[in-house]
């Protein structure tokens, strides 16, 4: 019985293929959005994860900024760091590897007639210690270089490639703010890093450079702390902490003015984050799987109605109440699983398709796919259900006398 439900069920279907191609329109756009929401979502997940864990696992960033916790907001610009705070964690703190202070600003590379914006950093050699950031030609600094503040410089593959294109950099010299600069090294390319950043597009001079030539300070925005993987990083992270609690005066009652963050840290906050917008985004479009059944139910009613006569011959010949049920119930739920399964391929072949222009790795995931395949299944049958009994509980009589 069940093979000769399923036959009438296609039989039906392909008498109406305009009709049923409408039906399951919903079901597959759905079906569609969801899963392709999800699989780029996830895909953009590991992207920022496989970026930040790019700067190091055994990195520290300490950065002047309000903490987020409570009591942390009364609206006052928390001061920037000094040499003295960066010389206190080199020699109080265990377990460092390297400590350096990170002075930036915006400017433009100029030589000859190739003009680029770029970043600028000061820095100490701890810099390439703690980034554990490898030059691919030339030298980091010398000592005499970062305690004169000497004019040199080590830059990006980005800087090469728009700057030096054909030509050997190093020992070469160019403007960057107003500043002649010499190439002493350039870095191994990273490519993009976290937040689409291009880690390639900098360049790296000593810092007093940077403090007396540019920004005017001793002003330093940023710590680089590199870790002994030997030792607790939440151990070192505490010690910090509290130094620089110390050192900036606060008391107990006040909260941190400063964070300390790791890689890990910043890549579950941002991922969390990603992931939550990622379940919303699959949640609005989940919607439209609701509208598809809905769409299912009407289109369901109106061949109900359509075949009141056909109905009532075969409760007229013998057939039985739940076998008419059976019959539009399975219709519905073909109607909604073909949907799905064409929802499926067609967010398949998005994701392949979009994840390289995108930038993201293309991520499969069994479970979001079962899911909203079995939800879409799920459709046809809460939503096939009522015009189904209804069509069961015609009375024959009544069925063979519709017009």
């Amino acid at each position: 019985m069940l093979q000769t439900t399923f036959v009438l069920a296609f039989r039906e279907i392909r008498r109406h293929i305009l009709r049923s191609f409408l039906t399951l329109l919903g079901i597959v756009i759905g079906v569609f959005s969801v899963i392709t929401m999800v699989t780029l979502g996830n895909g953009a997940t590991e992207a920022i994860r496989t970026s930040i864990a790019s700067l190091g696992s055994d990195v520290l960033q300490i950065r002047p900024g309000q903490n987020a916790g409570p009591g942390g907001g009364n609206g006052e610009v928390p001061p920037p760091f000094d040499p003295a705070d960066v010389e206190a964690i080199r020699e109080q703190i265990s377990g460092v590897t390297a400590v350096t202070g990170l002075a930036q600003t915006q400017g433009s590379a100029i030589r000859n007639a190739q003009n680029w914006s770029t970043t600028i950093s000061g820095t100490t050699n701890g810099y390439f210690i703690a980034q554990k950031w490898a030059l691919s030609k030339g030298r980091q600094f010398s000592p005499g270089e970062e305690q004169a503040g000497k004019s040199v410089c080590v830059i990006g593959q980005t800087i090469v490639d728009n700057l030096f294109k054909g030509i050997d950099p190093v020992g070469q010299n160019f403007r960057i703010k107003g500043i002649s600069c010499s190439v002493v090294g350039v870095l191994e390319a990273r490519g993009q890093g976290n937040f689409g950043n291009d880690q390639d597009d900098t360049v790296i001079m000593p810092i007093k450079a940077v403090q007396r030539q540019m920004t005017g300070n001793q002003d330093i925005r940023a710590i680089m702390v590199g870790l002994n993987p030997e030792y607790d990083a939440a151990t070192i992270r505490k010690s910090i902490t509290g130094l620089l609690r110390e050192r900036r005066g606060l008391g107990s009652d006040k909260a941190d003015d400063f964070n300390v963050l790791d890689a890990k840290q910043i890549s579950d906050t941002v991922s969390g984050t990603v992931n939550i917008l990622t379940m919303l985004v699959g949640g609005v479009a989940g919607v439209s799987l609701l509208v598809g059944g809905i769409g299912i139910m009407n289109i369901m009613l109106v061949s109900v109605t359509e075949r009141t006569r056909e109905i009532g011959i075969r409760l007229a010949i013998g057939a039985l109440s739940h076998e008419v049920l059976l019959q539009f119930l399975v219709e519905a739920i073909v109607l909604s699983c073909l949907g799905g399964i064409t929802g499926m391929v067609l967010a398949l072949m998005a994701c392949v398709i979009a994840a390289p222009l995108m930038g993201l790795p293309f991520l499969f995931d069994v479970q979001i796919n079962a899911l909203s395949f079995l939800f879409s299944a799920q459709i046809g049958v809460v939503f096939g259900y009522f015009p189904a009994r209804r069509a069961a509980r015609l009375n024959p009589i009544e069925a063979l006398r519709y017009d």
